[in-house]
């Protein structure tokens, strides 16, 4: 008599024989690897291949996913909120009534899938989106240069290494106030207050006289600028 394990292995089986001969090579040549982040709604997949090489893009919804075919893929499986493509990993975030048991096997499947069909991460006539904020301009105030120097330097390397990034969006010289933006795993997350706070601000009040708050913008409208709509 055959076990529910038993039946279980057979049927996964007959799956990898019937698969396309492309997603079969696909699934033997790739391993992902995945990692926790200090967001439990929010999880890093490194497909051990380029992602999204020389940018990161934040995706909160299938309709922003429409220029990403791996994103849209991804969204497809319910219980997705977000996805943030960066070089080398995708993070990606959930609902809090789904458990990552029950999706994992679909995103690995989703990932997999892409990396198999051969598409490009961004659509045609997309590569050319959101230059990185920390780039240091020639227009850039010397307080502007040494927030993005700071922020590139010591604060980036830490926050990719947990599945998310940080975008720059002003500085208020009136009231000294740093405009940020946390994304990927650290959109929402329960500690990112206090990282902005007892991290960022302290770190950028320390060297930088100028700064007197640094304020996380998540979800408020933009504009050029950097300024609220």
């Amino acid at each position: 008599m055959l076990t529910s394990r038993m039946l279980a292995a057979r049927s996964m089986l007959r799956g990898a024989r019937a698969a396309p001969l492309a997603l079969r090579q696909a699934m033997r040549s790739m391993f992902i690897q995945t990692e926790g982040t200090p967001n439990p709604d929010s999880l890093k997949f490194m497909p051990g291949k380029p992602v999204l090489e020389g940018q990161t893009r934040d995706f909160q919804s299938f309709r922003d996913a429409q220029v990403s075919p791996l994103a849209k893929r991804i969204f497809a499986t319910e219980g997705v909120t977000g996805v943030f493509l960066a070089s080398d990993f995708v993070t990606i975030s959930k609902d809090a009534d789904s458990d990552w048991t029950t999706l994992k096997p679909q995103l690995f499947a989703s990932i997999m899938d892409f990396y198999a069909a051969g598409e490009a991460v961004l659509a045609d006539g997309s590569e050319e989106g959101e230059v990185d904020s920390l780039i240091i301009n020639e227009d850039d105030s010397e307080v502007v240069q040494m927030i993005k120097e700071l922020l590139d330097m010591r604060i980036r390397p830490s926050v990719q290494e947990d599945g998310g990034d940080i975008k720059f969006h002003a500085f208020i010289e009136e009231t000294g106030e740093v405009r940020l933006e946390m994304q990927g795993s650290c959109s929402g997350c329960p500690s990112s207050s206090a990282t902005l706070k007892g991290g960022i601000e302290n770190m950028l009040m320390h060297y930088i006289p100028e700064v007197k708050e640094v304020v996380n913008v998540n979800g408020e409208e933009m504009d050029d600028e950097g300024t609220l709509a």
